[in-house]
């Protein structure tokens, strides 16, 4: 299984997209996708037709141990989606609880890493969406991945947000055995708006060597395929945001290999 986490500490940004563009791309490919929805928001839920609010079990049944996962628990919790090869673990709004509920408890950064080393063996892919703001869950997120990725809206105060993503990355690469490699992806990009030409401008300068080569732009398809609950290929796999995602996905898999290979 290889491991991508889809994080910013700004909301926003396209992270939800991104994960459900991906992980429907890789099922497109024959690949099984296990998506995980970290967020209290719960917005990847929703996309697939559940209420964050009305789930009686949820990823936050994991954090529910001390840090211990029972065995078999992370598969009771899994749902069905609108492609075949794609599973969720989803969130809940009780979420929101745990960063209280954790104070004082050990182990709990590794609680999401444990749980799919149990399903380790049954999907190809792990896709996280992660909460934007700093806590157990980014945490949980990070230490569990083997690829980040940034949606970067290309907008200025976005670029607030990638500075404080890429300084908390710096933090806890600072307690892993080996530092983790992320890609920064431009989103909501617009051509026709000095706001965004401006942005990307500035992402090349300063973030060259992790900046995906392609920029995903503005697409209605986008907001019509969550409406139909279906991922955006399913929806319209010749759209302009899938195009560009599917060059994003080549560009993940390339420094994926690459990685195993070293």
């Amino acid at each position: 299984m290889r491991v991508w986490a889809v994080a910013n500490q700004k909301g926003g940004v396209g992270k939800t997209t991104t994960s459900i563009a991906l992980a429907g791309l890789l099922a497109d490919a024959g690949k099984r996708v296990v998506v995980l929805d970290l967020d209290p928001h719960g917005s990847m839920t929703s996309y697939f037709g559940y209420d964050p609010d009305s789930l009686e079990h949820s990823i936050f049944d994991l954090f529910q141990h001390e840090g211990n996962v029972p065995e078999g628990l992370p598969w009771q919790l899994l749902l069905s989606t609108s492609h075949e090869r794609i599973s969720l673990l989803p969130s809940s709004t009780v979420l929101a609880t745990l960063e209280r509920q954790s104070s004082g408890q050990n182990g709990l950064g590794l609680v999401v890493a444990k749980s799919l080393s149990q399903l380790w063996q049954d999907f190809d892919y792990a896709i996280i969406d992660s909460p934007p703001l700093l806590g157990v869950l980014m945490v949980n997120a990070l230490a569990a991945s083997q690829q980040l990725v940034i949606p970067v809206q290309t907008e200025f105060l976005a670029m607030k947000g990638l500075e404080r993503m890429v300084s908390t990355l710096a933090m806890i690469n600072r307690s892993r055995r080996q530092a983790l490699p992320y890609t920064i992806v431009p989103t909501m990009f617009d051509r026709r708006t000095q706001a965004s030409l401006s942005a990307l401008k500035l992402l090349r300068s300063d973030y060259e060597a992790n900046l995906c080569p392609a920029m995903i732009p503005i697409d209605t398809r986008l907001r019509d395929a969550s409406r139909a609950g279906l991922t955006p290929s399913q929806f319209d796999p010749n759209s302009r945001a899938v195009l560009a995602y599917k060059v994003l996905l080549k560009h993940l898999l390339t420094l994926s290999n690459a990685a195993q290979v070293a």
